[in-house]
């Protein structure tokens, strides 16, 4: 296998733009990442990068992978269609009917749900350049639009003494550039259906300006053990928004451009893997890119995860993922546009999931939510406590069969079937008659069973 080495810069910007439109044009023809492309390109079972044999949690191995650029290839490979495709199907059933159907076409409860098809662009292009380009049909939207983007350049060099893998990506969603699963874009469950309940309030970072961003990040791998990462995030203009098949109405726009900001430590002992980091977002935005208050509202969001890996010398892996989110909102736009009843609120989201996959296959899950904050009579208008304050757990058990290889279906197939069940001790501020209209928390408890195939 053959790994990176040097970069020229005008070679970096011409191929970044270039995959780019190529991704924009896939996008104009949910989120995961299980590309059977890279598998083939490194010639390794899905396994060696994903825990449990099936996206998008990665591996030691398949963390090293992506800080490469994805350019790992391996000798002969060279041939690999970078393509792959990608289908989620669901059903799902809530302890009580919905108040009103979750999409046009859907009933109140027991739904059956396309969830999503993707397309993706996925691959190393020589030594230097790679790229995961993802594009989605939404199967409860009834809509396509562009979904994951991260485009990357890479060399090496030494520093102090040690290897350093330096990068530069450009992608459309805070922490979509990050290895570990930890973070928002990539962190637990990592399969969900829109057609389920969720509470209403999530930190910036978590998802607000997924696919609705444009970044620019450089990053630093340092001896295997040090990254560093600084990004910075704008808004595109609506036009291209429409062109990627997101409705501009429904985004909030940054003003100028939002600061990322990424360190963790990785380090080894043994068959234990572990990781300890801190993340910030600091964004000026204007809500519903409205600018007719004449000012912005800010939202600093910063945090510590931690992940940790034990794998047995049977190939089973435990996995412990976790992270803690404090977000200060300073809403001055808001209070002048009556969206928001105060200046100043804060929001503070916790997360942790742990897991065990066999190598039989076989694997089950538990992750715990607790988010709480300022209470708003406006932003929280639907609460009758008009407080954001959420909690639960989610259980899933699943079965990979094909994880290792050996699919009947040749070596890009790979599937996963599961079941996942929600349970929220609170829902968009109490556990009982949250929406003042009699409903508890416990009525949004969902029962989902899914199938979610790649190729």
């Amino acid at each position: 296998m053959m790994w990176i080495n040097s970069l020229t810069k005008s070679g970096a910007a011409t191929l970044a733009i270039g995959a780019f439109t190529l991704g924009g044009w896939l996008a104009g023809a949910g989120s995961a990442e299980a590309v059977p492309a890279f598998a083939m390109q490194t010639n390794q079972p899905c396994s060696s990068c994903h825990v449990g044999g099936f996206g998008p949690q990665l591996t030691q191995f398949g963390r090293e992978f992506k800080m490469n650029g994805y350019t790992m290839r391996a000798v002969g490979q060279w041939d690999v269609a970078p393509v792959s495709m990608m289908a989620v199907a669901s059903y799902i059933r809530t302890s009580r009917d919905q108040d009103s159907p979750p999409a046009p076409h859907f009933a109140t409860n027991d739904n059956f749900a396309l969830d999503q098809v993707s397309l993706f662009f996925a691959g190393g292009f020589g030594q230097h350049f790679g790229a995961f380009v993802q594009t989605t049909y939404d199967g409860v939207g009834r809509a396509f639009s562009w979904d994951n983007v991260d485009l990357r350049a890479v060399t090496n060099a030494t520093l102090f003494g040690s290897n350093a893998v330096l990068g530069v990506s450009l992608n459309n969603s805070p922490t979509v550039t990050d290895p570990w699963n930890t973070l928002g874009a990539w962190g637990y469950p990592y399969t969900g259906s829109d057609v389920a309940p969720g509470p209403a309030a999530a930190p910036q970072i978590a998802d607000a300006f997924a696919q609705n961003a444009l970044g620019l990040n450089g990053y630093m791998w340092w001896n295997g053990a040090v990254y560093t990462e600084l990004g910075f995030y704008w808004s595109p203009d609506a036009s291209f928004l429409n062109s990627m098949g997101v409705s501009p109405d429904e985004t909030n726009q940054i003003s100028g451009a939002a600061p990322y900001v990424r360190v963790a430590y990785q380090g080894n002992a043994g068959d234990h893997n572990y990781e300890v980091g801190a993340f910030g977002f600091f964004a000026d935005v204007y809500p519903g890119r409205d600018h007719s208050a004449g000012t912005t509202d800010r939202y600093h969001d910063w945090g510590l995860d931690a992940s940790y890996q034990l794998t047995s010398g049977a190939g089973d892996m435990w996995t412990l993922n976790g992270r803690y989110t404090y977000e200060r909102q300073s809403l001055n736009a808001s209070t002048i546009l009556g969206l928001a009843a105060n200046r100043d609120n804060s929001l503070n989201d916790l997360r942790a999931d742990l897991s065990y996959y066999s190598h039989s296959g076989f694997g089950g899950s538990v992750g715990l939510f607790d988010t709480w904050g300022s209470s708003d009579a406006l932003v929280y208008a639907d609460s009758r406590t008009n407080s954001p304050n959420s909690s639960g757990l989610m259980l899933q058990a699943d079965f990979t069969p094909y994880g290792g290889g050996h699919s009947p279906m040749g070596p890009r197939f790979n599937a996963r079937l599961g079941v996942q069940y929600v349970y929220y001790t609170e829902f968009d501020g109490a556990r009982h008659n949250y929406d003042g209209a009699g409903r508890d928390a416990s009525d949004n408890n969902t029962l989902r069973i899914f199938a979610w195939v790649a190729y």
